[in-house]
């Protein structure tokens, strides 16, 4: 069987790679800034207070150009699957222990959002969009929870579980989307 059109069949060992190798790794050093130590200590603890690694906290800094405000968390993530759950007990003691941080609920039917927002850690909650939403409906109502508050969406992180709420940081322009597992590990 051979390669198609665009596949190049393997790695490529021409002339030059070890060269351009050097240019592009150097310049991609010469890129990145070298944070004053001051600078980091004060990431690495704006990270903790946010509960999250500091490579995680970093890497959608970067990305996003902005330090993160809070996140919205869906009911899945939560592990709320119905009104009148709690969350685990794991889950509630992570976010009472983040500090300066806003987080939101959103809930997917059948939970409703006045029982999400009443959880303990949570600001409020949101109805989720609906599962055959357009893609526009779907960028709206969740740029209309995360501006509600007056905040960029670019500041907040999604925290999910499941493929179709990663698209809702897609669609809304969030800083990121972690999957729920990430977030609540140890």
């Amino acid at each position: 069987m051979t390669a198609g059109i665009g596949h190049n069949a393997g790695r490529v060992d021409e002339p030059g790679k070890s060269w351009r190798k050097h240019v592009w790794t150097k310049a991609r050093k010469d890129l990145l800034p070298t944070l004053p130590i001051e600078v980091v200590r004060l990431r690495v603890r704006r990270a903790a207070e946010l509960g999250l690694p500091y490579q995680t906290y970093a890497g959608i800094r970067a990305s996003s150009g902005h330090d993160l405000i809070g996140f919205l968390f869906s009911n899945n993530a939560l592990q709320v699957l119905r009104d009148g759950q709690v969350m685990p007990p794991a889950r509630a003691e992570k976010l009472a222990g983040l500090a300066r941080t806003q987080c939101t609920g959103v809930a997917h039917r059948p939970v409703t959002p006045t029982h999400l927002g009443n959880l303990p850690g949570l600001l409020g909650a949101y109805a989720a969009p609906a599962f055959n939403a357009s893609w526009a409906d779907m960028r709206d109502q969740m740029r209309a929870m995360i501006t509600a508050r007056g905040y960029p969406a670019d500041r907040f992180v999604i925290v999910g579980d499941t493929a179709f709420e990663r698209e809702w940081a897609e669609a809304a322009r969030t800083a990121g989307y972690l999957q729920a597992d990430q977030f609540f590990s140890k």
